[in-house]
């Protein structure tokens, strides 16, 4: 513990170089600066996409490639496995109760543990500021395209899940080690594709790192510190990286004892956040009960004819689905990875497990975000300052007036919960490429704290496409992936439901 307070001061050190250099224009400012290139150069790549529709002022609506392999998969996935999202939903539920668990089996993590690492990776700010920011892009419809993308997600997760403790790997010690790297390379070399495999397995841990260090840190730093801020009323240039210099080191102190810890933490956090946030929603939907047929109206309307605007439709479908995958992660990856470290000998009682993932995080808490901000008017808000975090906030605020305080704490604790869990995950990632070794994994959590820093101080805009853009790109090659293995989900499911038959039987 000495040695690891002593390396977070020194990383807490390094902005006061980058101030000395322009303190005139402040840290959030030069940051800003900086990154905003890279990511105009990433998010370029990533999101190619084929034009759909032309706009009455000669732009065109483009459909991202990555969005139609994402909505394909997830569809392949849900008839491949018979409607197992709703099939199996109950045997989830029973799943996570523990029904079926047996204590000494291998692993790090309860089923109840693991599906709350792998839900703080996801339930957050995806949540309320993902919502926010697909509802000013595409209007009301764009909830209709989420809530369909997290009932299809669902099938996507269980599909990934699966596999990811299907081939993880144990160590000596009992750590595990899992994820799309480990059933990329292992389970396409028992098919034959040893090196294609490889390549896929390379290419996806790059981007898990890219994406730890976009949407897992800097989306949720930077929408955190915009909130703090804003409630305290801070206009410095450097407020942001102040906060995300405080930030950083208290996400050190936890992510440095592991999965475990993370569990132990978010096992906590998760369901107590996302009670209270629901609860807030409610709240507001129940006091305008009446209006919520008419809100239901709009979203539906929006969905398939936003305003007659030509090629409205597709520019709607795309920021419900891109938005959606980027609040689940469905098809991403990411999840199976915490889900990996699960205490179980059937693979598929992890992936049934994983399929409530997109239910609740999508399904239930975006939709109520969205009926919120429709509901309450705010969505009608034209101000371009007012976006992501803030305009769900005006719209909490336009009910309860002291809800923003309460959404302060909310959004500091899902981005924190968020950055423990994705830190994980980039640093699986980081250990496939660099090795096992103290070393390296030190040097991906020192990192991986400062981004919190450059996340804090960065504008919306830069962080969001960054973010997407990373996230995106770790599906492309888990999808192949997915596609490949599919028969050896198959048989874990069969493997999985003879199991619970036979202990209900007893």
């Amino acid at each position: 513990m000495k040695k690891a307070l002593l390396l977070i001061a020194g990383w807490l050190t390094l902005p006061i170089g980058l101030l000395a250099q322009d303190v005139e224009r402040g840290w959030d400012e030069v940051i800003n600066d900086a990154f905003q290139p890279i990511t105009d150069a990433v998010a370029g790549i990533v999101f190619y996409g084929i034009p759909m529709a032309k706009l009455a002022d000669g732009s065109s609506i483009d459909l991202p490639l990555v969005v139609i392999m994402l909505l394909s998969g997830a569809t392949i996935f849900t008839l491949y496995f018979g409607f197992v999202q709703f099939r199996r939903f109950p045997l989830a539920i029973n799943t996570v109760r523990g029904l079926f668990s047996d204590g000494d089996d291998e692993g790090e993590v309860s089923h109840f543990q693991a599906l709350t690492a792998a839900l703080s990776g996801t339930v957050g700010l995806g949540n309320i500021a993902g919502v926010a920011i697909a509802i000013t892009l595409g209007g009301p419809g764009a909830t209709f395209w989420m809530i369909l993308a997290g009932l299809l997600g669902m099938a996507s997760k269980f599909t990934e899940c699966t596999l990811g403790v299907k081939f993880r790997d144990v160590g000596p010690d009992g750590t595990v080690y899992g994820g799309p790297m480990y059933y990329l390379s292992k389970g396409l070399s028992e098919r034959g594709l040893a090196k294609l495999g490889r390549v896929l397995s390379i290419f996806f841990a790059v981007m898990c790192i890219g994406g730890s260090f976009g949407g897992g840190n800097m989306f949720q730093a930077n929408q955190a510190a915009q909130q703090f801020n804003n409630m305290i009323g801070a206009s410095s240039g450097s407020a942001g990286v102040i906060f995300g210099m405080v930030m950083s080191a208290i996400v050190a102190l936890v992510i440095i004892g592991g999965i475990k810890r993370i569990g132990k933490v978010t096992e906590k956090i998760v369901p107590f956040m996302c009670g209270l946030y629901v609860l807030a929603a409610l709240f507001i939907l129940g006091a305008n009960f009446s209006h919520i047929p008419e809100a239901l109206g709009l979203v539906f309307k929006g969905a398939f004819s936003p305003e007659g605007i030509a090629g409205g439709f597709v520019g709607v479908l795309v920021q419900g689905f891109r938005r959606a995958a980027f609040s689940n992660e469905a098809g991403v990856g990411s999840a199976a990875i915490a889900h990996s470290a699960v205490k179980t000998d059937y693979p598929a009682s992890e992936g049934v497990v994983a399929l409530l993932e997109p239910f609740i995080d999508t399904v239930v808490v975006c939709t109520m975000t969205a009926l919120v901000i429709i509901i309450t008017g705010n969505y009608l808000n034209t101000d371009p300052g007012i976006s992501g975090v803030d305009l769900t906030s005006n719209a909490f605020a336009s009910v309860l007036p002291w809800f923003p305080y309460v959404l302060t704490v909310a959004v500091i604790m899902f981005a924190f919960s968020t950055m423990l869990s994705w830190s994980y995950y980039g640093l699986q990632s980081w250990m496939y490429l660099f090795g096992r070794s103290k070393a390296a994994d030190y040097t991906y959590k020192i990192i991986f704290c400062l981004f919190i820093i450059i996340g804090s101080g960065a504008s919306l805009g830069a962080v969001t496409d960054f973010s997407d853009a990373m996230i995106f790109a770790m599906s492309v090659p888990n999808m192949i992936g997915l596609m490949l293995l599919l028969p050896v989900v198959k048989k874990e499911i069969a493997r999985y439901i003879e199991k619970t038959r036979a202990m209900r039987t007893k």
